[in-house]
């Protein structure tokens, strides 16, 4: 009677531990795994007019100190169309002429470096390119001749 008993609970165990196997295989067969597709990033577009939205230098808030019919930096802009820049109302900035523009990455890009009409030496600068309230910015950090001058300008784009 007790060998009966215990063969009746193996075999119970037994059938417990078939039906978790092919319980386990028919979850593991039904998991599948879905290729995403890879989204290529656009090339980023800075075409367009921009104008300063803030301005600093070494720290110092130029853009509310400096503001005025002499020095405006609202009338300042600069127009990137096709590979070429054009300054408006020049302000201290890393160029002073008209010119050429490229990105190191057009996907990607992390330096702009311009090159003025009639010179043979490109100037570089590292910018960010960030989306703030809806609306993209460039912000360009850059040393036009003292190097113990660093200026930092936010640009925003303009209709």
């Amino acid at each position: 009677m007790q060998i009966k008993s215990n063969m009746k609970k193996l075999n119970k165990f037994s059938k417990m531990k078939f039906l978790l196997i092919i319980l386990s295989l028919v979850v593991w067969a039904s998991c599948k795994v879905d290729k995403i597709s890879e989204v290529p990033e656009p090339a980023k577009d800075i075409s367009g007019n921009w104008q300063v939205i803030k301005a600093t230098r070494n720290g110092t808030d130029l853009f509310t100190l400096l503001d005025s019919n002499y020095y405006s930096f609202s009338k300042f802009r600069i127009t990137f169309n096709g590979g070429a820049y054009t300054l408006v109302n020049p302000l201290p900035f890393i160029v002073a002429q008209n010119g050429t523009y490229s990105l190191d990455n057009p996907q990607y890009p992390f330096i702009i470096t311009f090159k003025q009409t009639g010179s043979t030496t490109p100037v570089s600068t590292s910018f960010t390119y960030p989306t703030v309230n809806g609306a993209r910015q460039l912000t360009l950090v850059f040393s036009p001749g003292c190097s113990n001058n660093t200026y930092s300008y936010t640009l925003q784009k303009v209709n």
